[in-house]
C-alpha cells in the first residue's frame, strides 16, 4: 500500500510532489505517484462545533443558559471544503501510513490532528518538519521524517489553545451581548489587545501639553563651529531662558571636558515574523495581515524565503552552510555588488549574534533561499528586499564611529555637545542607496530630551580642549511636551509581543516572547478581528478606538473581570501553552483553569447593570491633536455614558464621584469595599458618600498619573521608577509610594 501525504495547501502539496514524486499524476484534488499519494487540507477542514450542536436551546442566545462547557468538544466539517475532506477520507483507505506535511508549527499540527480525529484515522503517522520549500530541503525532510508521536505535546498545546479560545469567546461574547443587547465580541487574546489600545487612548486624552524652552549655544574655535544644549532643569519660564541667552551670548567660553570614544554599531538581528511586520508597517504602511500574506506567498508560491511564521531571530549550526549557499545564489541579481563586498568569514557557527541554537525552537529566522527570485509582484519585491538586505548585512562588519562628547562652560553655564563622527559605514553600505531612516529614540530618554543632542557627521571633527572658545550666539527654542503616540500596527505588534510591557532591552524582549499576546502566526488575525467587530478604526497608519471599543473595555472592567483585559495575564496563558508543547505543563490543568474563568465571566456579567444603548454610539475621535480642553470634552462624553450606566446599578453608592468613568481597582482602605473610579482631577472611591476620603490626585510629583500607575500604587504600594519633581522643586529619579492607605496621600522613594 501507499503512503498518504497531507499538506496544508495545494501549492505545498504540488511542491512536495515535484520533489519526491515528479512523475505523479495530477488528479485535481490530489497527486498520485508510485510510492506516495499527495493531497492537502486547504486550511481548516474541521472546526469546533457551535453551541447549538450540543443542544437546540443554544440556538437562541440566553444568559441563563451560560456557561456552556462541553464535557467533550464536538468536531464538524467546514461545509465550504467538505468535498476535500471526503477526498482525504477515501484516499486514507488506500494507504497504510500517513505523513503530516502541514505547516511546521502549532496551527499546522492542529489542522492535521483535527482531520485525524474526525476521520478516526488509525494509520501510523510520520511528521515532515521543514523550514523552506526548495526541492533539496523537501527531499532532506523526507529522508529524516520524524515519528508523529514526537509531536504529541504540540498537538495537546494546539488543542488546548483552540478549546480555550472557544470557551472564553463563546461564553464571554454571549454573556456581554445578551446582557447589554449589543453584539459584543470577547476573546482570550483580542480583549487584552483592545485594552492596550484603550489604555493608550486614555493616556492621550488625559495628556495636558506643557510649553518649555531649550537654549542652544553656538560656539566657535578657530574654523570649527559646533552647537551645544544648555544643561539644567527643564525651563518653563520664558523671561528666565531669555535672560540666560543674553548672559552667554557674545562671551568667551572654555572647554570644561572633552572625551573621544570609539564605538561600533553591529547589524540588526535577522527577522522573525513580528519584526518583519513591524518594519514593513513602518516603511511601507503594510498591515500585519498584508505582510503575513505576502511573506507566505514568497515562501509557498515563489519558494524564495524560509518559513515566515517564526518567532526566532537566530539560526542553528545547520543553517550556516545554507546561508552561504543563499549568498552565492544572489550573485548575478540586483544584489550582485553587495554580494561581492560580503565577507563570508563573518557568518559562522561561533557568531552568537547570528547562530544561537538555544533561541531556535520550531523555526529559525527568516532567510532568503538559494532560489533566484522572479515574477514577484511590487509588494512581494518590497518585502523580499527587506529580508535580503537584512540577511546581507550579517556578512558585513560593524559601522565604526568616533563619538565626541564636549562640555563647554560659559559664564558658569554648561552646554553639552555630542558629535558622532563616521569612520566606516560597514554594514550600513547596504542601505546607503535608501532614504536615511529616522534615528531610533535613545533608551530612557524622551523625544524632546534626545532631540538635537547628537549630531552625526561624515567629515573629521576635532577640538583643542585647551584652546579658546567663543559663544557667538544663543538661540531660544520654544517646544511643547508631546502626548503618547497612537498605536499603529507596527507598535501594537511590539506591545503584543511583550504582553504590553514597554521593554526596550532586546534580551528582555526575547525572554518575553513566550508570554506575548498570541503568536507570530495569529497576531495579524487578531488585529483584523478588532477592525471587523467595530472596536477600532484606522486613520492612515494610526489605530483609533471606536466608541463601541471604548465601552466594551469599560463594561468588562466594570464587571470586575480585569483579568480578561490583562495583557500580562493572557501572556502568561500563552507561556503555559508553550510549556504544554514542551511537555513541562499539564494541558488538563490549563483547561480546568480556563473553564473556571469562563464560569467566573458569566457570573460577573449576570450581576451587571445593562448599559445604555447610547454608550456604544458616537464617531471615532480624530487622531489630530486637539486644542487644550478639546480632548477633555471628547472624553467626558464617554464618561457621561459610563456614569449613567454605573448609576443604574442596584447599589446607589456605586455612582462614581466627580464625573468619573471606568472602574479601576478596589479601594484599598480596610473595610471600605468601594471601587476606585477616574474623575476629572483624581481617582476617588465610589463610597465617598459613606465617608471614604480615599483619593489619589492625577497630578502628583510632576507626573500626570496613568491608570496603570494608580493600579500599581493600590496593588503594590508603589510605582516603577519615574522621573519626578519633588516638593522642593528639584528633579529626581524615584518611585511614587502610597503613604497613607486611608486617605490616598502619596510620598516618594528616591535612591
Amino acid at each position: 500500500m501507499k503512503t498518504l501525504i497531507i499538506a496544508e495547501k495545494p501549492d505545498m502539496g504540488r511542491n512536495i510532489a515535484a520533489a519526491i514524486e515528479p512523475k505523479a499524476k495530477n488528479l485535481r484534488s490530489y497527486l498520485e505517484g508510485e510510492q506516495y499519494i499527495i493531497t492537502w487540507a486547504i486550511g481548516h477542514l474541521i472546526e469546533l462545533a457551535e453551541p447549538d450542536k450540543y443542544d437546540d436551546k443554544y440556538k437562541k442566545w440566553n444568559i441563563n443558559h451560560l456557561p456552556i462547557i462541553p464535557e467533550e468538544f464536538k468536531l464538524i466539517p467546514n461545509p465550504r471544503t467538505y468535498d476535500q475532506l471526503k477526498v482525504i477520507a477515501e484516499l486514507a483507505k488506500q494507504c497504510d501510513q500517513l505523513v503530516n506535511a502541514c505547516d511546521a508549527g502549532r496551527e499546522g499540527q492542529h489542522i492535521f490532528s483535527l482531520i485525524q480525529r474526525h476521520l478516526k484515522l488509525t494509520q501510523p503517522v510520520k511528521r515532515l518538519w521543514i523550514s523552506d520549500l526548495t526541492s533539496e530541503t523537501i527531499r532532506n525532510g523526507f529522508a529524516t521524517l520524524k515519528d508523529g508521536a514526537e509531536y504529541e505535546n504540540l498537538t495537546r498545546a494546539a488543542r488546548s489553545r483552540s478549546e480555550a479560545d472557544w470557551l472564553i469567546g463563546m461564553n464571554g461574547s454571549r454573556a456581554f451581548t445578551t446582557k447589554h443587547n449589543v453584539l459584543l465580541s470577547v476573546g482570550r487574546v483580542q480583549t487584552p489587545v483592545l485594552a492596550l489600545i484603550y489604555d493608550r487612548q486614555k493616556q492621550i486624552e488625559a495628556f495636558s501639553s506643557l510649553k518649555f524652552y531649550e537654549l542652544e549655544g553656538h560656539f566657535t574655535q578657530g574654523d570649527t563651529l559646533y552647537k551645544g544644549m544648555w544643561q539644567g532643569e527643564r525651563l518653563t519660564d520664558q523671561p528666565k531662558v531669555e535672560a540666560l541667552a543674553a548672559k552667554v551670548k557674545g562671551k568667551p567660553a572654555r572647554i570644561q571636558s572633552y572625551e573621544v570614544k570609539d564605538t561600533k554599531e553591529y547589524p540588526f538581528k535577522l527577522y522573525d515574523l513580528t519584526l518583519l511586520q513591524r518594519e514593513a508597517n513602518g516603511k511601507y504602511a503594510f498591515s500585519a495581515k498584508k505582510t503575513l500574506d505576502t511573506a507566505q506567498a514568497l515562501y509557498e508560491k515563489h519558494k524564495v524565503i524560509s518559513y515566515p511564521r517564526t518567532n526566532s531571530n537566530y539560526v542553528t549550526e545547520q543553517n550556516i552552510p545554507e546561508m552561504h549557499k543563499s549568498l552565492s545564489a544572489l550573485q548575478g541579481t540586483a544584489y550582485h555588488e553587495l554580494v561581492q563586498g560580503a565577507n563570508r568569514n563573518l557568518v559562522h557557527k561561533n557568531n552568537k549574534f547570528i547562530c544561537n541554537p538555544t533561541k531556535v525552537e520550531d523555526h529559525h529566522a527568516i532567510l532568503p533561499t538559494n532560489r533566484k527570485a522572479s515574477g514577484l509582484s511590487p509588494d512581494e519585491q518590497k518585502l523580499y528586499d527587506l529580508i535580503v538586505r537584512r540577511f546581507l548585512s550579517q556578512f558585513y562588519p560593524p559601522a565604526e564611529y568616533k563619538v565626541h562628547t564636549v562640555m563647554t562652560e560659559v559664564e558658569q553655564e554648561m552646554f553639552k555637545t555630542t558629535v558622532k563622527e563616521l569612520l566606516d559605514l560597514g554594514w550600513k553600505v547596504i542601505y546607503a542607496d535608501q532614504k536615511k531612516d529616522k534615528p531610533k529614540a535613545t533608551k530612557g530618554k524622551d523625544k524632546e530630551e534626545e532631540e538635537d543632542e547628537e549630531v552625526e557627521v561624515s567629515e573629521p571633527f576635532s577640538l583643542d580642549s585647551q584652546g579658546n572658545v567663543f559663544c557667538h550666539d544663543a538661540i531660544v527654542k520654544e517646544k511643547d511636551t508631546q502626548p503618547p503616540k497612537h498605536f499603529n500596527e507596527g507598535t501594537l505588534l511590539k506591545a503584543m509581543e511583550s504582553a504590553g510591557k514597554q521593554i526596550e532591552d532586546e534580551e528582555l524582549r526575547d525572554a518575553m516572547k513566550d508570554s506575548g499576546l498570541g503568536t507570530p502566526a495569529t497576531r495579524a488575525a487578531t488585529i483584523e478581528r478588532l477592525k471587523k467587530v467595530g472596536y477600532i478604526d484606522m486613520q492612515g497608519k494610526k489605530i483609533l478606538l471606536t466608541q463601541k471599543g471604548r465601552t466594551a473595555v469599560e463594561l468588562i472592567r466594570g464587571a470586575g473581570i480585569e483579568l480578561l483585559t490583562s495583557p500580562e495575564m493572557t501572556g502568561q496563558w500563552e507561556r503555559r501553552l508553550n510549556e504544554i508543547s514542551r511537555g513541562t505543563a499539564s494541558d488538563e490543568q490549563f483547561m480546568l483553569n480556563v473553564k473556571k474563568f469562563a464560569t467566573l465571566i458569566v457570573d460577573k456579567v449576570r450581576g451587571q447593570a445593562r448599559a445604555l444603548k447610547t454608550a456604544f454610539e458616537g464617531e471615532t475621535p480624530s487622531a489630530t491633536p486637539a486644542k487644550r480642553g478639546a480632548a477633555r470634552s471628547a472624553s467626558t462624553s464617554t464618561e457621561g455614558t459610563a456614569k449613567k450606566a454605573a448609576a443604574r446599578k442596584k447599589e446607589p453608592s456605586a455612582k462614581p464621584a466627580d464625573g468619573a468613568s471606568s472602574f479601576l481597582a478596589a479601594c484599598p482602605r480596610p473595610g471600605c469595599g468601594g471601587s476606585l473610579f477616574m474623575g476629572r482631577k483624581g481617582y476617588g472611591c465610589s463610597h465617598y458618600k459613606e465617608g471614604c476620603k480615599f483619593v489619589i490626585w492625577k497630578e502628583s510629583f510632576g507626573r500626570n498619573l496613568t491608570d496603570a500607575q494608580v493600579q500599581a500604587l493600590v496593588n503594590k504600594g508603589k510605582t516603577t521608577k519615574l522621573k519626578l519633581v519633588l516638593a522642593d522643586g528639584t528633579a529626581a529619579d524615584g518611585r511614587i509610594v502610597l503613604k497613607n492607605i486611608d486617605t490616598g496621600e502619596l510620598g516618594t522613594e528616591t535612591e
